[in-house]
């Protein structure tokens, strides 16, 4: 929109690339004081980024996308444990995504930067700390890495890398510590001594855009997900059309229950029903006919087994409640 010329009523409209301007500029809504701080600002933001045609890449890589965006304003002596604290939020959720192995790397000041030698000294000594304050370096499996010139042009940032089912890497969460920003939009904060300080900003961000790390999830599960994690948690398969009534019945307590289900209700041979939603990596299929209808009773199939298991109703719906139960994240 560079050089655009405005006429009448014309208003001049923008693609955002980031979230972090406006964040600030809510910060700066009144008088903040030390007692204040950190104040953490969290958005799901659209951005939008030109990515060359050669780059992009299904959902991993895209021009518009969500990012699980956040601010942090904290004081000097606040941010270590800051950091530290996102650092065990982070791999908490990899952890419950089913992403043990992942490297945390230190990417450092760049060659063309803002801001003086000393303050990137701090900043990174910092990261530095907290990464090893949080324990992470005894969990992860890679060996922490640090990245000369690597960072961004006003901060230096750890960068959290997935490894998924095939051997591929992905960097997704990150964290950067950035004294330039705040200095660049006036933005402050009112310390003990009466006077007016500069919060740090640390920027992050866990899944980092959503497109990508729903791409990510896909690939490292192979499309099979925890059932808890699953679109589609079950199906509900009749046999014969006299047992539709009574498919629908199931579906009914499945879904008060809490559990995401479908019916299949078409006329179909239960076999070809039974091979699409396997293909479809449908963790449970619940097959009725009419003894199931007349008994109260399903046949249960689990993805990747041949057997089934005949329980009541009441029965299936514990099981699968119990299992579809979300990790305490």
């Amino acid at each position: 929109m560079r050089g655009a010329v405005l006429s009448g009523e014309g208003e001049l409209m923008a693609l955002k690339p980031m979230n972090c301007p406006a964040h600030v500029l809510i910060f700066k809504q009144g008088i903040k004081s030390y007692r204040d701080l950190p104040i953490r600002m969290a958005e799901f933001g659209c951005c939008h980024r030109n990515e060359p045609h050669g780059a992009l890449h299904g959902i991993m890589r895209v021009r518009q996308f969500t990012q699980d965006d956040a601010h942090i304003f904290v004081r000097e002596d606040q941010l270590v444990e800051e950091v530290r604290k996102f650092c065990e939020l982070l791999n908490s959720v990899y952890k419950d995504l089913g992403f043990e192995d992942y490297a945390v790397k230190l990417a450092l000041r760049p060659e063309k930067r803002f801001g003086e030698d000393s303050m990137w000294d701090k900043a990174e000594a910092e990261l530095r700390e907290a990464v090893m304050q949080s324990g992470l370096s005894d969990t992860i499996k890679a060996n922490f890495e640090e990245l000369p010139g690597e960072g961004a042009f006003y901060a230096p940032k750890l960068e959290f890398h997935l490894t998924d089912a095939i051997g591929r890497t992905w960097q997704v969460g990150t964290i950067q510590s950035d004294r330039v920003l705040p200095e660049r939009l006036d933005a402050s904060y009112v310390g003990a001594d009466g006077e007016r300080h500069r919060p740090v900003m640390l920027h992050r961000a866990i899944l980092g855009t959503f497109e990508r790390f729903i791409g990510i999830l896909i690939e490292h599960h192979a499309g099979r997900f925890p059932l808890w994690l699953a679109p589609v948690q079950a199906v509900v398969a009749t046999i014969v059309s006299d047992a539709d009534d009574y498919a629908l019945e199931v579906a009914a307590k499945l879904k008060a229950a809490g559990i995401r289900v479908e019916t299949d209700l078409r006329n179909e041979k239960i076999n070809y029903k039974v091979r699409e939603h396997s293909l479809a990596k449908v963790p449970n299929l619940l097959v009725v006919g009419k003894r199931e209808a007349e008994e109260g009773k399903v046949a249960l199939r689990t993805l990747g087994s041949q057997a089934q298991t005949i329980l009541t109703l009441d029965e299936a719906i514990a099981r699968l409640a119990d299992e579809a139960r979300a990790p305490d994240m």
